[in-house]
């Protein structure tokens, strides 16, 4: 069976908050398979290198089997916060979104 990819939003939603400069971006899982397929392709590494453009110092990577879902903490990824940062998105809302759009490979 060979690997594809597909947008990360085909098999979640996310929710986001920040404080300062760390984001924190939670994934859920639209269903139990998504899950499973998300535990072992959504790793903090993969996450970091998606945000490599803004350059996090690192992302941990919590699990909520229960919720089927994920908490990733960034650090690092907002410039400072809403009121030391220049950005458009000092909250870091739309890194929901960022991350959302990222390809998951599945078999």
């Amino acid at each position: 069976m060979s690997a594809s990819s597909l947008p990360l939003y085909k098999l979640a939603h996310a929710r986001t908050g920040d404080k300062g400069s760390r984001s924190n971006i939670s994934v859920i899982a639209y269903q139990q398979k998504d899950f499973e397929i998300l535990q072992k392709v959504l790793t903090a590494q993969k996450v970091k290198d998606h945000f490599g453009f803004r350059n996090p110092s690192s992302v941990i990577r919590y699990e909520l089997p229960k919720l089927m879902a994920f908490n990733f903490v960034i650090d690092d990824l907002l410039d400072g916060g809403v009121n030391l940062s220049l950005n458009l998105d000092s909250h870091g809302k739309s890194l929901s979104y960022w991350l959302l759009s990222m390809e998951v490979e599945i078999e």
